[in-house]
């Protein structure tokens, strides 16, 4: 299996479970590993033969303003739209992370990490 990996992807959205995180919104990041047949890519060094990391990009950000409370269910609607969009997607390894969550206490981040 090859994999396509895209890292520290970072957006401003308003996804929670609290009414003041849904008013002013917080900073996210999201990782992806994508898994697929790279064979063909490494061969010709041609953008068509592999999935356009800028148009993952754009999809997962298309999600990300799509408000919902919980970072779980926010992490399957963007596997669910990369399957959709891109049909040589095999597997899709995704991590979502709240920085800074609201919770008492000093915590850097919460993250969730699904394997669909």
């Amino acid at each position: 299996m090859d994999y396509l990996l895209i890292n520290n992807m970072q957006f401003y959205a308003y996804h929670g479970v609290y009414e003041q995180e849904n008013k002013v919104g917080n900073n996210y990041l999201v990782d992806l590993k994508l898994g697929m047949d790279l064979s063909k890519a490494c061969k010709s060094d041609s953008l068509a033969d592999t999935i356009n990391y800028a148009s993952v990009f754009d999809k997962v950000n298309t999600v990300m303003q799509k408000p919902c409370k919980l970072i779980e269910h926010l992490a399957e609607n963007i596997c669910q739209e990369l399957k959709a969009s891109f049909p040589e997607i095999q597997n899709i390894e995704i991590k979502v992370t709240k920085v800074n969550p609201p919770i008492r206490g000093q915590v850097n981040s919460v993250s969730v990490i699904l394997f669909r």
